[in-house]
């Protein structure tokens, strides 16, 4: 299948992700910064995982760029990151509505992890069917974001049960680390730029 099928898909279901989410956002009744006041955690965890949407769609965006036609395996995958991204507005309000209870917290990390595997399994796939997967495969090698974020999801995991407040910092430090688009397959075509 040629990759502007799979990308289309992809950016629809990332668009319906994010319409989810924001519609999940209640209007308060009274027109007072006061009726704002309670909204607060909701709005922050919409906020938060707006963000991480965004980051893969932007990395997604990059890793299609080294993607020929897609292989079945590729189609997949690409399907296996898209459920768990999917669950991410479930999660958000899970966690938005809960903010001081570490189930829904823990449950957001879970999620968290998860599509990051899923984006990593991806990332494997495309990389096996392309024709110079040696080279694509040393840029990609040297990925200090993507081996640190899982160990920061288990660490947020588990805090989650001591403490919330820990787990939603260690959330928001690992988006922080990723807001810089990933450059290394940049920095691979500006090699074979003329």
């Amino acid at each position: 299948m040629n990759k502007g099928r799979l990308e289309a898909f992809s950016d629809g279901v990332i668009a319906i992700i994010i319409t989810i989410m924001v519609l999940q956002l209640a209007v308060p009744k009274e027109p007072t910064f006061a009726a704002l006041v309670p909204m607060l955690p909701i709005f922050l965890g919409y906020l938060l995982s707006f963000v991480y949407v965004a980051i893969y769609w932007n990395n997604h965006h990059h890793l299609l760029t080294i993607c020929g036609n897609a292989s079945g395996g590729v189609l997949w995958a690409n399907m296996h990151l898209l459920f768990w991204m999917s669950l991410i507005p479930f999660a958000t309000a899970w966690m938005g509505n809960n903010p001081a209870d570490a189930l829904p917290t823990a449950l957001y990390g879970v999620i968290l992890l998860l599509t990051a595997v899923a984006y990593e399994i991806l990332q494997i796939r495309i990389v096996a069917v392309h024709p110079d997967a040696a080279r694509v495969r040393s840029a990609l090698g040297r990925d200090f974001k993507g081996r640190f974020s899982p160990v920061f999801y288990l660490a947020a995991i588990g805090l989650a049960f001591v403490s919330p407040v820990i787990s939603h910092v260690l959330y928001a430090v690992v988006a922080l680390l990723w807001i810089v688009p990933d450059q290394r397959l940049e920095q691979l075509y500006k090699k074979d730029a003329p």
